[in-house]
């Protein structure tokens, strides 16, 4: 499929000189015929959800997830490891695979992330469709989104202008909103810093109630991680009627139900909930499915996707947003509880450089020159740094399951450094540590990964989620930052406090938890690497999606509209004259 050249070619170039599979091919691979698809063109398309119906009775598929320690600016290639892997299963080693992959937003692929497709010769394909719409998900969850804002405003509006006369013509009991308590807001597939505080209803007396509100980033919304957790359309439907968009002035719940907006709402997204097929540069088959803001959500790839995928694979490899603390703990205590599905084994990714980054190395400026204590051997600061890396493999092992340490390899690191990572994660308990070559060598580079994944997969399993259900809120918060952080302890603020009072009487008390926290620190201090130590996790607010199914405390500032920085990615998109896209990386 593809042609391994040396020097690496850019991710589009690559991307670009390979040879694709047709979509129908590569779905007869995992035993799908044309009825069970809904084609996009050659190269991509959509599964119906009655393949699980049909594949019912096949039994399950191992289950792995890829995380990565702490985040830093150097990348760790948690992506690219993914597809690697997957890569080396299917197309080296003859087992039966499926990716299951995040739709990314166009709001970073045109800010300062650019694409998210993967790397080098381990790539999603074709990536600019990848990267770019797709087949319309996030648009149609921005469109659900906004037809619920609108919603609560006309709402408020009518009632307003009819007072009294309101039920009579309407045949509709007034809502009575408060709106000083409105928490949903807008969206839109863009990074757009001028739209996070925003005045709306200014004008004559029809153009609406005046009041503060704002523009969320579309990946952000509540809409898309339902998207991502519900298991059907009958589960979608009653999810997205649960939505709590404020309260009414008796201080009670208002719902997307209640605003009789549910049942559109489920009809906006009735393509949308059908996970996209594509595939990797090696032919294998990739479900690439919802894309939810990780640091308020969880931030994982779609539910329906993986429960198709373990009906059709002997492997299914999926990916959980940001470090182990974050990603792969939201993975395992919502996702899977959600899900039912139980993971086989886990797949840390570490670079010698970000390792090093923990050690205490210099600070990292995009697009700058790297300093040269990234490019030289320095093994007393990445072994300082391997702490980190240490504290994310016990992170894993909480939840008792095999994990693999990924030694994502660059062309600077030295044997004696990648030998002094494979020592300390194999001593800290990972079940084996293995370099892999897999973003200069697609599936040939992660063979030994490969196997090394196989073999852990096979151990026993004794995995258990790291709280129930049934504890208080305060009691599950504290078990997470103190048992995956590393915090003392934690300190809420009287609004939390309030909050969480006011949840545990509604009757929201039993949903699991999602931390909103920075994912460059296992604190809630973005400047502390490492294993910070010493600390209390400060919890200034705590919200409810309730359609999601899940709290989520913020542990510090979280923006949920991204900003362009001042030379964004996009000024080198463009399209030649063939129609042939440029620029995306």
């Amino acid at each position: 499929m593809i042609e391994i050249k040396h020097p690496v070619p850019s991710d589009i170039e690559i991307a670009q000189a390979a040879i694709l599979r047709p979509i129908k091919e590569v779905a007869e691979s995992i035993g799908l015929t044309e009825d069970d698809l809904d084609f996009y063109g050659k190269y991509k398309a959509k599964i119906h959800l009655d393949v699980l119906e049909k594949f019912k009775d096949r039994p399950q598929g191992k289950y792995i997830d890829v995380t990565a320690i702490t985040p830093t600016p150097l990348g760790e290639g948690k992506t690219t490891t993914t597809v690697g892997l997957s890569q080396a299963l299917g197309a080296h080693l003859g087992k039966r695979i499926i990716t299951c992959i995040r739709q990314p937003s166009q709001g970073p692929t045109f800010g300062i992330k650019g694409g998210a497709a993967g790397g080098g010769y381990s790539q999603i394909v074709p990536m600019e469709d990848f990267n770019l719409h797709l087949t319309g998900d996030i648009h149609a969850v921005a469109a659900a989104n906004n037809l619920l804002a609108a919603a609560i405003d006309a709402r408020m509006l009518h009632e307003r202008n009819l007072g009294e006369r309101f039920k009579e013509v309407t045949g509709l009991d007034p809502l009575r909103i408060n709106p000083y308590t409105i928490t949903w807001n807008r969206v839109v597939d863009v990074n757009d810093s001028a739209l996070r505080k925003i005045v709306i209803g200014l004008g004559a007396r029809n153009d609406g109630v005046p009041r503060e509100t704002g523009f969320d980033i579309a990946v952000a919304s509540e809409v898309m991680a339902i998207l991502a957790l519900t298991t059907g359309l009958r589960d979608l439907r009653q999810r997205l009627g649960r939505i709590v968009v404020a309260q009414n002035v008796a201080g009670e719940p208002v719902t997307a139900e209640q605003l009789g907006v549910a049942g559109a709402m489920t009809v906006l997204l009735k393509d949308a909930i059908m996970p996209n097929l594509m595939q990797t540069l090696e032919g294998t088959p990739a479900f690439v499915h919802a894309g939810p803001f990780a640091n308020i959500a969880h931030g994982n790839s779609s539910i329906i996707a993986d429960q198709i995928a373990v009906k059709l694979a002997d492997y299914v490899v999926t990916e959980s947003g940001f470090g182990a603390d974050i990603g792969m703990e939201k993975f395992f205590n919502i996702k899977c509880r959600y899900s039912g599905l139980i993971p086989s084994v886990v797949v840390l990714v570490a670079t010698v450089r970000a390792l090093k980054m923990h050690g205490g190395g210099p600070k990292v400026i995009p697009g700058r020159p790297l300093d040269p204590a990234y490019t030289e051997e320095n093994l007393p600061l990445l072994e300082k740094g391997c702490a980190n890396l240490v504290k994310n493999i016990q992170i894993v092992k909480l939840f008792g399951i095999p994990v693999v340490v990924a030694i994502n390899r660059f062309k600077h690191d030295t044997e004696a450094e990648l030998k002094l990572v494979k020592r300390i994660a194999e001593e800290a308990g990972a079940y084996a540590a293995v370099p892999s070559d897999h973003w200069a060598n697609g599936g040939a580079g992660a063979i030994e990964l490969a196997e090394a994944v196989i073999s852990a997969s096979e151990q026993p399993n004794h995995f258990d989620f790291l709280y129930p259900l049934d504890w208080p809120i305060k009691k599950k918060i504290e078990t997470i930052a103190t048992k995956v952080y590393g915090a003392d302890g934690v300190d809420y603020t009287p609004l939390a406090n309030q909050q969480i009072e006011a949840y545990e009487k509604a009757g929201f008390g039993n949903l699991p938890i999602c931390m909103a926290k920075t994912h460059l620190s296992l604190s809630h201090d973005p400047n502390l690497k490492g294993v910070p130590t010493n600390f209390t996790l400060p919890v200034r607010e705590v919200r409810a999606s309730v359609g999601a199914g899940f709290i989520y405390p913020l542990c510090g500032e979280m923006r949920t509209m991204p900003g362009l920085p001042s030379r964004p990615a996009f000024m080198q998109v463009d399209l030649t004259d063939d129609g042939r896209v440029v620029g995306l990386f």
